[in-house]
C-alpha cells in the first residue's frame, strides 16, 4: 500500500496538525505502508518532527513533482482546507483517479467558519463546497466534529478516527517540586492565536486570583495576538502572575509539563486538542472548555469540561485549583492512564489502514 500524505506545514509552531500529521505518517509506516509525505511549505526538509531513522519518505517540490518522485500513489490524504495547495491536490487526485481522503482538522467547526467568515463564504462558494463533494472521504478526529461536518449535507462519507498521542516513559512525567517560593503553576501550551481563548483566560484569572498560583503561556505568537494578551495581563494587574515562556521544545517542554500541576486549554473550537491529551500523557489534569471534544475529562476524573466563557473557565479554575497538589496529581495518573488505554498511535494507524483499503477496493470496482 504506497499512501501519499500532504500537509500545510511540519513546522512544530503550526500547531497541533504539525504534529498529528506527520506522527500519523511515522505510525503508518510502522505498519508497512510506503508512505511520501509532503508539505505546501516544503517543511519536511526541515522539520525535527520525522526522524532520520524513519522509513516516511519526505518529499519536496510542487504538488506535480511531488507525486511524481513518490511514483504511483494507492490513496492522497490531505490534511486541511481553504488553501489554493489543496485545489490543486483535488485536481491531481481526480486527473489520475486516486482516491482522495480530506482530514477537515477542525476547519468546518462552527467557530472556525464564522472567524473571516466573509472570505470563507466566497470560497466556499467558489470551490471549496465543490472540492469537498469530490472527495472520497472526510475524516475527522471527534464525535462533534463528525456531527459539524455531516450537518453540511455534503454526500460524502464521514469517517472518526482520533488523533494518536504519545505516551511517555514514566521517567519523564514525575512532577519536581512544583511549590517554588510558594508558588503552584497552571500551564498553557499551544499557539498564541484568537481560537484558543487566551484573553477570557486572563480575565477568568483576574477574578478568581487563586491563591498560591502563577500561570505560565507557552507557545509561538501567531498574528501578533501575543500583544493583544499582554495588554489585557497589564490591564488586569497581573504580571507577577501570568508569564510567557515562548515556544518551547524537546527539554524545555519537559520542564514545562513537569513543573505544572494544571494545565489549561481555554478555546473556543478544538476538533481533537492534541495540548490536551500530550498533557494527560504527561499525567497532568486538564481544564478546557466545551470548544474541545474531551467532555471524557470529568467522566474519567482526570479534569474540568466547562463552557467557553469567562464565567465558565472561572469557575473552573476556582474548582481545579482548590484542590490540593495530590489529588491533582491522582487524578493526573487517571489521565495517563486513559491515554495509555485509548490513544495509541498504533490503533491509530491500523484504522487508517483499513480506511484506505475499504477505498481502494472501491475504486478498483469503478474502474
Amino acid at each position: 500500500m504506497r499512501i501519499f500524505v500532504a500537509g500545510t506545514s511540519l513546522l512544530p509552531d503550526y500547531g497541533g496538525p504539525a504534529f498529528s500529521v506527520s506522527r500519523l505518517a511515522i505510525a503508518l509506516a510502522q505498519t508497512g505502508v510506503e508512505v511520501g509525505l509532503w508539505a505546501a511549505d516544503q517543511s519536511t526538509a526541515t522539520t525535527p518532527l520525522i526522524s532520520s531513522g524513519s522509513s516516511v519518505y519526505p518529499i519536496i517540490g510542487t504538488e506535480t513533482e511531488a507525486l511524481e518522485k513518490f511514483g504511483r500513489a494507492d490513496v492522497l490524504h490531505d490534511n486541511g482546507i481553504w488553501l489554493p495547495h489543496h485545489r490543486r491536490l483535488t485536481k491531481i487526485a481526480e486527473a489520475r483517479g486516486i482516491p482522495r481522503v480530506v482530514s477537515t482538522r477542525g476547519m468546518l467547526e462552527p467557530w472556525a467558519m464564522k472567524h473571516k467568515r466573509a472570505k470563507k463564504t466566497l470560497a466556499w462558494w467558489l470551490y471549496q463546497r465543490q472540492d469537498l463533494t469530490r472527495a472520497n472521504c472526510h475524516h475527522t478526529t471527534s464525535e462533534t466534529e463528525t456531527q459539524n461536518v455531516q450537518r453540511l449535507g455534503l454526500g460524502v462519507q464521514v469517517r472518526m478516527i482520533s488523533n494518536g498521542v504519545d505516551l511517555p516513559e514514566a521517567a519523564g512525567v514525575k512532577k519536581l517540586p512544583a511549590k517554588q517560593a510558594g508558588r503552584r503553576i497552571a500551564l498553557f501550551l499551544g499557539r498564541i492565536y484568537s481560537v484558543k481563548g487566551l484573553p477570557m483566560l486572563v480575565e477568568a484569572w483576574a477574578r478568581v486570583r487563586p491563591k498560591g498560583w502563577i500561570l505560565r503561556i507557552a507557545g509561538p505568537d501567531e498574528a501578533g495576538h501575543r500583544g493583544e494578551v499582554e495588554n489585557a495581563i497589564a490591564a488586569a494587574g497581573l504580571a507577577d502572575k501570568i508569564s510567557f515562556l515562548g515556544p518551547i521544545s524537546g527539554q524545555a517542554k519537559q520542564l514545562a509539563f513537569s513543573e505544572a500541576e494544571l494545565f489549561v486549554l481555554p478555546t473556543y473550537s478544538e476538533s481533537f486538542g492534541m495540548a490536551v491529551g500530550e498533557a494527560l500523557a504527561h499525567g497532568l489534569p486538564v481544564l478546557t472548555t466545551k470548544g474541545a471534544p474531551w467532555s471524557m475529562l470529568p467522566e474519567r476524573g482526570c479534569g474540568w469540561w466547562v463552557d467557553a466563557t469567562v464565567d465558565g473557565i472561572a469557575e473552573g479554575l476556582r474548582k481545579s485549583t482548590s484542590q490540593d497538589s495530590e489529588t491533582l496529581k491522582v487524578m493526573g495518573a487517571r489521565g495517563r492512564e486513559l491515554v495509555a488505554a485509548e490513544f495509541g498511535w498504533g490503533n491509530v494507524a491500523e484504522q487508517f489502514v483499513m480506511l484506505y483499503e475499504g477505498l481502494m477496493v472501491k475504486s478498483r470496482s469503478l474502474k
